[in-house]
């Protein structure tokens, strides 16, 4: 069950409850994964290659991963299998039942097998597919600047980052991002790609008691976007004895 909030701003905030339940095993939608993999390499790139789930629960959740280029100097990781079921959306938000999530990650981030052994390599990895499980294990939904922090209360993600938390955003990484953003997968339904961007607990809070604009365009002048920089700047924090 989701304990409901209204944060300063007006935002709903759910406070999502562990549950004791059975695995609910889910399988890989081959064709689903072709379609998105198709229009992830129409948009960004070639697949270069899969991050595959062995053991789903609710839902098959790979990670399709996009190496850098002289012109992208960076990875692209994109969710499949978020969008294999709908989303539980409140009245009025039909046409975003289906969702997909992007984030990015440096050209030298260690991406091995070996690295994941560490946490402060996996840990976007780990966000990735927990926020896109989050919907299907809670029967809610995500959307645009929808905040999700690292635990209640958040706590950073490793101890190479004291980012703790994550908000959607338009993709704006992605070259022609109006055609990127909607893939209609079969018809009548639209599955909709938003980036993750990792925020400080500071960002969070802010978002919280001024609404999600402010905090975009402290973050847009800051030149932030999904591109994950561990050690960034935080916008929000407060410089003591500065006036």
């Amino acid at each position: 069950m989701s304990k409901e909030e209204v944060s300063a701003a007006g935002s709903i905030i759910y406070r999502h409850e562990a549950q004791d339940r059975p695995i609910a095993y889910a399988e890989e939608d081959s064709h689903y994964l072709e379609r998105v993999t198709q229009h992830v390499e129409t948009h960004i790139g070639p697949v270069t290659s899969v991050l595959h789930e062995i053991i789903s629960d609710h839902v098959h959740l790979d990670v399709l991963l996009v190496a850098p280029t002289p012109s992208r100097n960076y990875y692209t990781l994109v969710t499949c299998g978020m969008g294999q079921r709908p989303m539980t959306v409140p009245e009025g938000a039909e046409a975003y039942r289906y969702a997909e999530l992007l984030l990015c990650l440096p050209a030298d981030w260690p991406l091995s097998e070996a690295a994941f052994n560490h946490e402060e390599n996996y840990w976007p990895v780990r966000a990735l597919k927990t926020i896109a499980r989050l919907p299907h294990e809670y029967n809610t939904w995500l959307y645009l600047a929808h905040t999700i922090p690292n635990g209640d209360p958040a706590e950073p993600y490793a101890d190479n980052t004291k980012l703790s938390g994550m908000i959607l955003a338009i993709p704006s990484t992605v070259p022609s991002t109006e055609e990127f953003f909607t893939l209609t997968a079969a018809p009548g339904k639209d599955v909709h790609f938003f980036s993750l961007l990792p925020l400080y607990k500071e960002e969070m809070d802010f978002k919280l008691n001024q609404g999600p604009e402010p905090l975009f365009k402290k973050l847009e002048a800051a030149g932030f976007t999904e591109l994950l920089q561990a050690d960034r700047k935080n916008v929000c924090k407060k410089r003591f004895g500065l006036f």
